[in-house]
């Protein structure tokens, strides 16, 4: 555990820290609530202390992760919600002697009937004299972020090696199907014509291959009005119509969900390579009749992901209780020619993160055995 030490300049989360400050004109008599509500808008958790670490105001993701109701938490010490109380007891004497403008540590917040909650600490003053503000940023979102960033980072760099890559294999490709061709015309021996067929078909596999890699980058953007729940019932109409027998395909929706501004055809596509994988996964399962897969919808409030933060989002979960996806792939599912199943192209997942992100969304998985979550987050308007 890191402990206070030298200053840093303010971070980028100062401007929340802007959010607590005294607006023009306000008396000082203005009751917290009024003051700090806010606050209550960020997925963060935040509270406003005195210089001695009393309590002025706690946000409602404060609240959640302590267990605890505002009124219980207002006027306590908050370094007695830390495992070591001493860092913030440091922290506070430093920012009331104007000995940094913000300062970095992480630590332990105790929680009401749960394990302690590792957390990064950033302690900042507010323009106000005898109030400094402490916001909470649990370790786990800022590895959830971190995460976040690679896949982002990667799908691009995915993008650049397919298109590359696939440009210099269709030029010559094209070369050696018509010497081939050429050269079936010449022979007349059955035997060495087999050889000829091979080449060209092995050739109108590759080309075939190397025009799915570039589908996403060629076919236009048709950007239109789109229900997700209609895309939901196509996606299980095909995935039904494929597997008639011995799988369930779930609707859990939010109905309240707005349509948002799309191309249809590639989230449908997006959908139907997520859920075509998880039904061939099933298969076992589907043969004695336990195959399921779920489409859940939810609204996800304050979202953070691709690097911005957005007031809403869709969330749109593709669930299956199959055997879950195996540990050796699971860092690279989205990497192109990477598949857990014999005979699988390893192209699906790559593409519905392309078409995903041609929506500034993103794909994340979550795996154990008996349970695999697919989450496609957009951001709606």
């Amino acid at each position: 555990m890191k402990t206070p030490s030298s200053p840093t300049p303010r971070p980028a989360s100062a401007p929340r820290a802007a959010a607590a400050r005294k607006p023009a004109g306000t008396s000082r008599a203005t009751p917290a609530a009024q003051r700090f509500q806010s606050l209550d808008l960020l997925a963060t958790l935040v509270a406003v202390v005195a210089a001695d670490g009393a309590v002025l105001y706690a946000n409602a993701a404060l609240e959640d992760a302590l267990g605890m109701s505002r009124r219980s938490i207002s006027g306590t010490r908050l370094q007695e919600c830390f495992t070591d109380p001493q860092l913030l007891q440091n922290a506070l004497a430093g920012a009331s002697g104007n000995e940094f403008a913000a300062l970095r540590y992480d630590a332990w917040l105790k929680r009401l009937n749960h394990e302690p909650l590792p957390v990064h600490v950033v302690v900042a003053q507010t323009e106000t004299t005898g109030e400094v503000i402490v916001e909470l940023l649990p370790l786990e979102q800022q590895t959830r972020q971190e995460r976040e960033e690679r896949l982002i980072d990667q799908a691009q760099a995915n993008k650049e090696l397919i298109r590359n890559l696939a440009h210099e294999i269709k030029n010559p490709l094209g070369g050696i199907r018509g010497a081939a061709q050429l050269l079936q015309m010449e022979l007349e021996s059955k035997e060495l014509i087999e050889y000829t067929q091979v080449i060209i078909h092995e050739a109108d596999r590759l080309q075939s291959l190397v025009d799915r890699l570039l589908a996403p980058h060629r076919r236009p953007h048709v950007v239109g009005d789109v229900n997700i729940h209609e895309v939901c019932e196509r996606v299980r109409s095909l995935i039904l119509a494929e597997f008639p027998k011995g799988l369930r395909v779930v609707r859990d929706y939010d109905t309240s969900i707005p349509e948002f501004r799309g191309d249809r055809e590639q989230l449908i596509q997006a959908v139907l390579n997520i859920a075509h994988n998880a039904a061939q996964a099933l298969q076992p399962s589907i043969a004695a009749g336990e195959g399921q897969i779920i489409f859940r919808t939810r609204v996800g409030r304050q979202v953070t992901f691709g690097k911005q933060r957005y007031r809403l989002a869709l969330e749109l979960h593709v669930i299956d209780n199959g055997p879950g996806v195996p540990d050796s792939i699971k860092d690279r599912i989205f990497y192109p020619l990477v598949s857990g199943r014999e005979g699988g192209s390893g192209l699906g997942l790559t593409l519905a993160q392309t078409f995903v992100q041609q929506h500034h969304g993103l794909i994340e998985c979550e795996s154990v055995p008996g349970h695999t979550d697919f989450k496609l987050l957009i951001p709606l308007p």
